[in-house]
């Protein structure tokens, strides 16, 4: 199983943009993948996602016109990019791969390799 380990969070003013990455020990440029969150007293919720091979992407309405993922390049398998970012966008966000394909790319149950998250804090 690969080894997954996000990076780039950080603590940025509401409306600022951040790039948060993940790594991969394996050869992911054809993974399906997917980021998720971890809001304070709240089920993980999936924010975004990418079919590996068509490149095919989704996203929770949420987010959607704001973040953006796309498969990295190198050691780097998984991007999002976010811009206008609100307070609602506080949370632990968390990279995923090895999916199942059986309960859809945004639900965290169709993945079974996690990284171990990295923190991005929207302050108002």
């Amino acid at each position: 199983q690969a080894q997954l380990e996000e990076s780039g969070g950080a603590s940025v003013p509401a409306g600022a943009s951040l790039t948060i990455s993940c790594a991969s020990s394996a050869n992911a440029d054809t993974a399906s993948m997917g980021w998720f969150r971890d809001k304070p007293g709240k089920t993980r919720e999936g924010v975004a996602a990418i079919s590996g091979g068509s490149g095919r992407t989704f996203y929770a309405d949420s987010v959607k016109g704001r973040f953006t993922i796309s498969q990295g390049k190198g050691r780097y398998a998984l991007i999002l990019q976010m811009n206008s970012l609100q307070v609602e966008d506080t949370a632990i966000y968390y990279c995923a791969s090895n999916r199942m394909g059986v309960f859809g790319p945004l639900s965290s149950d169709d993945y079974r390799n996690w990284g171990r998250g990295t923190q991005v804090t929207v302050s108002s």
